[in-house]
Formats: C-alpha cells, sequence, structure tokens
C-alpha cells in the first residue's frame, strides 16, 4: 500500500535518531554549522543534543526547523537513506543532495 503524499515526509529523519549528524541550517541571512546527536524529530523540527563537561556535566539540546535546514549529513548513510525514500543504489552525495532539496522543499 502506497504512504498518502502528506504522511511520506512525516519526522523524515527519524531513522538516524541517536545518530552523530552535521547540520547547516539558515538563521535569518547566516548559514549557521551544527554538529550533535539527533536527540528528536516531531517530523516540523529536529532537536540536536550535545553534552559537555562544565562544572559537572551539562547537555545543550537546541531545536532546528526542517525549513531551516540546508544541509544534513551523518555518518550513517542507509540510514539516511532511508529517511529520503531513496534507493541504496546512490552514491553517498546524491543522497545528501536528496536530503537538501526534501528540506528546502518539504510540506509547507
Amino acid at each position: 500500500m502506497d504512504t498518502p503524499p502528506k504522511l511520506a515526509f512525516m519526522a523524515r529523519y527519524s531513522a538516524l535518531l541517536g545518530c552523530k549528524v552535521e547540520v547547516q541550517y539558515r538563521a535569518g541571512d547566516l548559514l549557521l554549522p551544527a554538529t550533535g546527536t539527533l536527540a528528536a524529530d516531531s517530523g516540523r523540527s529536529i532537536f540536536l543534543e550535545q553534552k559537555f563537561e562544565q562544572h559537572g556535566m551539562k547537555t545543550f539540546r537546541w531545536e532546528i526547523p526542517y525549513q531551516c535546514i540546508v544541509r544534513l549529513e551523518s555518518g550513517k548513510i542507509a540510514p539516511l537513506t532511508a529517511a529520503v525514500g531513496a534507493s541504496s543504489s546512490q552514491s553517498p552525495s546524491a543522497i545528501v543532495e536528496e536530503v537538501s532539496t526534501v528540506s528546502r522543499n518539504g510540506n509547507k
């Protein structure tokens, strides 16, 4: 059974939960990099988490809305492929490009 088009892009990065990811995102006119563990995917935003030690263990978590994501890369290519519905025969650069295209043209 085919997935309805509107449901096809819900929580599109959920296959990468718990993986370390690199994200480039827009904040106004700036393109900012972020690296962290993908902690959650709400279907509208992703949540990155980074742990560091400063007077004890601290956790920094931030939200990046889908429409602000320009590029998302992960060391795990297979889950990234599943997240965008691409075939596993594609090259990693083609997969990253497809994620970028989906991110820019996602459901608004």
